[in-house]
């Protein structure tokens, strides 16, 4: 069974999402721990790889009996096993924080529900863990259509947000996938340990250069990168509340960690048309760090700010790509696992506070630290490490981002962290200020009003474990960069 492991994490969620609507006929209840169990068995087995990957190096474990470049493999190393334990624990943790919202559906829209939530996990744990530049597009359209439909299930506003994502991610998807077609019409490989090898010769073809442009725009739509966010805001604003950590908090960064695979694995980002592009979309994302955090600033609607933010969120990791370096390639690889945390977070506060008092204006929050302690104190050590102060996780990234910089001497690159950091101050202090230092002028209305717990237990624990996971990933930010992510990126590291 241990030399299963690699297809457990993919198989055992995939096979529960398609038996889902089925159980749900007999069981709402045990549909629902059908999806916590199969995570959790998924993200038990990314941690079992992970271990035998850091004692025993990179794990290729062939489907069918089909060898490389032929058949499909997945290749587990560092990277890929860590970004497996992301998805699958983040998944995890909303799969429970989801059980209230699921709570008084019929058992057929139960069992449809946990089969997309089931089938969005495994396509972002998928994309992950695969070595196939086609599987990966397989696994990206399934984690699509299931994001797009999650989407669209939040109401009349998410069906024109999911609809509007519809059309501008098929047309990233469709970059995409003719960017592999033309890398295999030169190469006649789709395997990515043969095309890095393949394509050493043919970087400066006019076929492989049409093929990065395409492959960067495809990935820069699908992680809403700046300028290419614009189906963004909508969609994470009135995505179905369940849904939405998971959305928010993951499914932007998966293809930011491919665009990581594809130009520093399978081709070498020393390489002139690599280089040029990833300069490129460094100089746009450090302009969307800046107009995402002032978007944010504006905004009266908790979620939009948040969606907003994550604009210039995501622009921190390609900033790191941009840069290039060891220590800036370390500050996004960590910039992708503090800002899942980060944002998801966030968004099941944003959730929480929804529950208890119907509320998502940012102007409405007066005094909520009264009723609701734990989660606003989620909601501090999150906004502290959005900001990126010490010992939160968003402090280390943004610190290896900047120390990149500086090696290399971008020193435009410093300001624009430091500067973005200010405005990011700005937006959530404010929030900050609405909770604990202002008296609320009438009660507001309190839907869960007179129950023991602030919120239900299904909630608060995720809550409180987002958040205390913040405060563990900056506390132990230097085991996790020593002794897993600098044996995850080209070079070695530190």
């Amino acid at each position: 069974m241990r030399e299963q492991f690699p297809s457990l994490i993919v198989v055992v969620p995939l096979a529960a999402a398609l038996l889902s609507p089925f159980i749900a006929y007999f069981s709402k209840t045990l549909v629902r721990w059908l999806a916590i169990a199969a995570l959790l068995v998924s993200n038990i087995s990314a941690v079992a790889v992970l271990i035998r990957v850091l004692n025993g190096g990179v794990w290729h474990y062939h489907f069918g009996g089909w060898a490389p470049p032929w058949g499909i493999e997945y290749v587990l190393d560092p990277l890929s096993a860590t970004m497996a334990i992301l998805v699958s624990f983040v998944a995890l943790v909303v799969a429970i924080y989801s059980g209230p919202y699921v709570k008084d559906y019929a058992k057929l829209k139960a069992g449809i529900f946990y089969s997309l939530f089931l089938l969005l996990s495994v396509g972002l744990v998928g994309m992950m863990i695969t070595g196939d530049v086609f599987n990966l597009y397989v696994f990206l359209e399934i984690s699509s259509l299931a994001g797009y439909t999650l989407i669209a299930a939040g109401g009349n506003k998410a069906t024109v947000a999911a609809f509007r994502y519809l059309l501008v991610g098929t047309i990233g998807a469709s970059f995409y996938l003719l960017g592999i077609g033309f890398l295999y019409a030169v190469t006649g490989s789709l395997n990515m340990v043969d095309l890095a090898e393949r394509l050493l010769p043919l970087l400066d073809s006019r076929v492989v250069i049409v093929a990065i442009v395409m492959i960067m725009l495809g990935f820069g739509i699908k992680m809403a990168a700046f300028p290419l966010h614009g189906w963004q805001p909508d969609a994470y604003t009135y995505s179905h509340p369940a849904a939405t950590p998971l959305i928010a908090g993951v499914m932007g960064k998966v293809p930011a960690y491919a665009a990581l695979r594809f130009f520093f694995f399978i081709m070498p980002a020393t390489a002139g048309p690599v280089h040029k592009a990833l300069q490129v979309m460094g100089i746009l994302a450090a302009a969307g760090i800046i107009i995402g955090s002032v978007m944010a600033i504006a905004q009266k609607d908790f979620r939009r700010m948040l969606a907003y933010s994550s604009v210039a969120q995501i622009g921190y990791i390609v900033v790191g790509l941009a840069i290039g370096n060891s220590l800036a390639l370390i500050g996004g690889v960590l910039h992708i696992i503090n800002h899942a945390f980060m944002k998801s977070c966030l968004f099941v506060v944003a959730g929480g506070i929804r529950w208890r008092t119907g509320e998502y204006r940012i102007d409405n929050y007066m005094e909520l630290n009264k009723k609701m302690p734990l989660t606003m104190g989620a909601l501090i050590i999150a906004a502290l490490s959005m900001v990126g102060l010490p010992p939160t996780a968003g402090f280390f990234s943004k610190w290896y981002l900047v120390l990149g910089a500086i090696e290399e001497g971008m020193w435009f690159y410093v300001a624009i962290i430091i500067i973005s950091s200010l405005l990011n101050a700005i937006y959530f202090f404010r929030v900050l200020e609405n909770i604990y230092m202002k008296k609320a002028e009438k009660e507001y209305k309190d839907i869960y009003k007179g129950r023991k717990l602030e919120l239900p237990l299904q909630m608060l624990v995720p809550v409180v474990v987002l958040g205390i996971g913040i405060l563990v990933l900056g506390i132990f930010n230097e085991s996790l960069v020593t002794q897993v992510i600098q044996f995850a990126i080209p070079g070695g590291g530190l």
